[in-house]
């Protein structure tokens, strides 16, 4: 008879435990997915300079936001969509299959490479509004930043000029927050960029992050 409830005893604890290692892997698994739910995407859309081309990965102005977001421990996660040669065109045909993923904060980084090739800058305009379109479209309460661009005097004086202001008109129009010039304090500072005299260095990464920080920070 003893052996009978001592049995008994021993199958409700096991069974108790069961259903507490039950009970808390089921918790563990909704505090994964809570987490995984309030993680925001920052998608950074642009060129070269956004890829990082020339260099590491981690070294990209992408990957160091990242960096500076863990360290304040802030709920986003990066997502460096830079495609090195992109245009504006480029652009707006291929923004639809990044917005698949949710998209809370948007940076765009586009129009450098149409200002090399001497694109109109209507033609510049009017693909960079499309994309602003629909990034608002698909994501109505993400909020967006425009990274503002400037060409070297050898593209003519009225081009450069008006160049220049596509980036501040359009964050004025579509109430985006504005870097005004990405490349500032690197543009034109050989040490600060590779060979080519275009795409900046390592150290020169730092200061674009630094640009980009001072402008996304407020948004986090």
């Amino acid at each position: 008879m003893a052996l009978i409830v001592l049995t008994g005893i021993l199958q409700a604890c096991s069974n108790t435990d069961n259903k507490a290692e039950s009970a808390g892997k089921h918790s563990a698994q909704n505090v994964v997915k809570e987490t995984a739910k309030a993680t925001k995407n920052i998608l950074f859309f642009g060129t070269s300079l956004t890829a990082g081309l020339g260099l590491d990965p981690t070294e990209a102005y992408p990957a160091l936001i990242q960096n500076k977001i863990d360290s304040l421990r802030l709920p986003y996660k990066v997502i460096n969509a830079g495609l090195s040669g992109e245009t504006s065109a480029g652009g707006k045909s291929r923004i639809d299959w990044l917005l698949k993923q949710r998209v809370d904060v948007f940076v765009l980084e586009l129009g450098s490479n149409d200002g090399l090739r001497g694109v109109p800058t209507d033609e510049t305009t009017k693909n960079l509004q499309a994309i602003i379109d629909k990034v608002k479209a698909k994501y109505p309460d993400a909020k967006l930043v425009m990274a503002g661009m400037q060409m070297p005097p050898s593209m003519g004086k009225k081009y450069t000029s008006d160049f220049k202001n596509i980036f501040p008109d359009l964050a004025r129009k579509n109430n985006m927050s504005l870097i005004p010039f990405l490349l500032e304090k690197v543009g034109g500072i050989p040490k600060l960029n590779q060979p080519d005299g275009i795409h900046p260095t390592a150290e020169g990464d730092k200061i674009l992050a630094k640009n980009v920080w001072a402008v996304l920070k407020p948004l986090l």
